[in-house]
């Protein structure tokens, strides 16, 4: 791994979380490739290799969905999410995919102005190196607490 992937890795990471935090939809499927998975899943579920997850989208169609609910169909309570999130951890990488690990947290603020920290845990990805850049093959949100406070909409 030489430090211009770290970098390209690392601004990655970052862009994911802008798109986010900015309820840029679009640029976050972009993140995406077209085969993919996005998985919300409990610690004790992941170690214990249990397929139930919080969310889970297996085709870019199903992220589009999602947001298309988000936006349009799911009525909730207006709150704002900013992710912190650790530097990368490479743990392997070929000519056409690098895995990688990085820790997370969600704070959620709602319109009364209080934050409060939503979520926690880590990403464990497989991003694909393409022409047109990084894209996520596969991304599992690993969350370290056992409940997700009311309800998940936004993406992690």
């Amino acid at each position: 791994m030489n430090t211009e992937m770290y970098l390209t890795v690392s601004q990655f990471y970052q862009d994911y979380a802008a798109a986010v935090d900015q309820a840029d939809w679009p640029a976050w499927i972009a993140l995406f490739a077209d085969d993919c998975v996005y998985k919300i899943q409990s610690r004790e579920n992941f170690d214990r290799n249990l397929p139930m997850a919080a969310l889970s989208l297996t085709t870019k169609g199903m992220l589009k969905d999602r947001i298309y609910g988000i936006t349009e169909t799911i009525f909730h309570d207006p709150y704002l999410q900013t992710h912190v999130i650790a530097a990368p951890r490479i743990l392997s990488q070929t000519v056409t995919a690098i895995e990688s690990q990085a820790n997370y947290a969600v704070y959620r603020t709602k319109n009364n102005g209080i934050a409060e920290l939503f979520n926690v845990g880590c990403y464990i990805d497989r991003l694909q190196m393409t022409d047109a850049g990084l894209r996520i093959e596969s991304r599992i949100c690993v969350f370290d607490n056992d409940m997700i406070l009311n309800s998940l909409i936004y993406p992690i």
